[in-house]
């Protein structure tokens, strides 16, 4: 029987960043993972190898169809067993990476299914016994089933199975117009595929600002993405060559069918805590089956925690970072914090989009006063030289403080423009600390700055 100060269940982003953390701090460490490799979902089947993807087609699409403007000439051929095998490259290189940072640290990692035996004991496989003073959950999420639909990764895949397709499909439907669906939906279509997005709600992107939605819908329309919105999927027939969905008007009506080679299911995903052996130690779960813990990431089971996906808040794998550092320095005594409303999302189509903080929409309804500036990159100067013209910046300040609220961006490198929002933010700054700060030029951070103006009234390129 081993004897750890923290045994952490799960070894994704939340859960290594976590086992790290805590060993600087001092503490015995193990960190039971089940998948055979580190990095959780994110890594080997999620953020990582789709970001892999998405660079390669953007490189591919880009050769095929820009690069002439640049006055490059070039042959190009699609080699997807090698655009594949790269991305399965990036992911090893990844993972053996955390391992090589678990030694590092003196971090004992243990490959197996952890389950909770009691609060001071984790059982690996059913079988080993860890001896801990805390425990830690942190075991993400897993895909949300679609009723009517079964997937079997070959012709109707989940995000996972829709990574390793050996070959460019001819019409690829995509039930769900969120992050993941619409991030993958764009890497087969530039490689050939058409592709239509059914989603039940009458916008894509979720809770995303509405106006950005409206221009990101348009901009992957002309990229050639068809979208059947305000619409479900009832049942799936993968009986033939391909898939025959039924579909029909979320709001009741007349059925339709829609023939597919391929069908990717990417409506959310859920938190993964069955099998953990919650209830039998007493760990109250809320009604989405998320671990309810405190302010400190306690469940009322003293010594238990949780963090990431399988608590409230975002399913962002940045966000389990942050949940993870603050969980085990809470333990050590420390006062951490985390502010959820400062935790950026990003999509990485292309153009991207980025946002943080509040929304117009969720001002408005709140009944919050504010003042919103607007600058697009067709008036920015890097964004022309460059040829991304696509997209605008928007900031969205308190109308009394100026204190910056919001800002959300759909453009080229906009998950990194976002950055010097979140900073803005978490100090308090306002639209006129923006505006006055001095960015480079030519930049595409000027468009935030000139957003910011624009807050003020005074954009100076529009």
């Amino acid at each position: 029987m081993s004897e750890f100060d923290l045994v952490i269940i799960g070894g994704g982003p939340g859960g290594y960043v976590a086992a790290i953390r805590a060993a600087q701090l001092g503490m015995n460490v193990a960190c039971v993972e089940m998948r055979g490799a580190l990095g959780g979902t994110c890594l080997n089947v999620g953020c990582i190898p789709s970001k892999a993807l998405l660079e390669s087609s953007h490189h591919y699409e880009e050769a095929k169809t820009h690069f002439a403007d640049h006055g490059i000439k070039a042959k190009i051929e699609l080699d997807l067993k090698t655009m594949l095998a790269r991305k399965d490259k990036v992911v090893l290189d990844l993972t053996k990476g955390i391992e090589g940072l678990f030694k590092k640290n003196k971090v004992t990692y243990v490959k197996g299914r952890g389950s909770i035996k009691s609060p001071t004991e984790v059982l690996v496989d059913g079988k080993e016994v860890l001896k801990t003073k805390r425990i830690l959950i942190a075991t993400g999420s897993e895909v949300m089933p679609l009723p009517g639909v079964t997937v079997d990764e070959k012709k109707i895949v989940s995000s996972t199975g829709a990574l390793e397709l050996s070959e460019v499909p001819n019409h690829l439907v995509v039930v769900g117009g969120g992050v993941i669906g619409l991030e993958l939906g764009s890497v087969w279509r530039r490689l050939g595929a058409k592709v239509t997005v059914v989603e039940f709600l009458d916008r894509i992107g979720g809770p995303m600002d509405a106006e950005v939605a409206k221009q990101f819908q348009r901009t992957l329309e002309k990229q050639g993405i068809e979208f059947k919105l305000g619409t479900k999927v009832t049942a799936a027939d993968a009986k033939g060559k391909g898939v025959s969905l039924t579909l029909e008007p979320a709001a009741g009506g007349a059925k339709e069918t829609l023939a597919a080679d391929v069908v990717l299911v990417s409506i959310g995903r859920k938190p993964y805590t069955e099998g953990l052996g919650l209830e039998a130690v007493g760990v109250k779960l809320d009604e989405r089956k998320r671990v309810v813990v405190n302010s400190h990431y306690e469940t009322e089971i003293k010594g238990i925690y949780a963090i990431g996906d399988v608590i409230h808040g975002p399913m962002l794998a940045h966000k389990a970072e942050e949940d993870g550092v603050a969980a085990v320095e809470g333990m050590a005594g420390q006062k951490p914090h985390v502010d959820y409303n400062l935790v950026p999302g990003v999509i990485y189509t292309w153009p991207e989009v980025a946002s943080v903080g509040k929304s117009e929409e969720e001002l408005k309804a709140a009944g919050v006063a504010y003042k919103a500036g607007k600058f697009p990159f067709m008036a920015n100067s890097r964004g022309r030289a460059v040829g991304e013209t696509d997209g605008f910046v928007k900031v969205v300040a308190d109308a009394k403080t100026d204190r910056v609220l919001g800002v959300h961006i759909i453009g080229p490198d906009a998950g990194t423009l976002i950055h010097e929002a979140c900073l803005v933010m978490e100090y308090g700054g306002s639209s006129e600390d923006l505006a006055r700060t001095c960015h480079a030029h030519p930049t595409l951070n000027e468009a935030v700055k000139e957003a910011a103006l624009a807050v003020l009234g005074r954009a100076v390129h529009i």
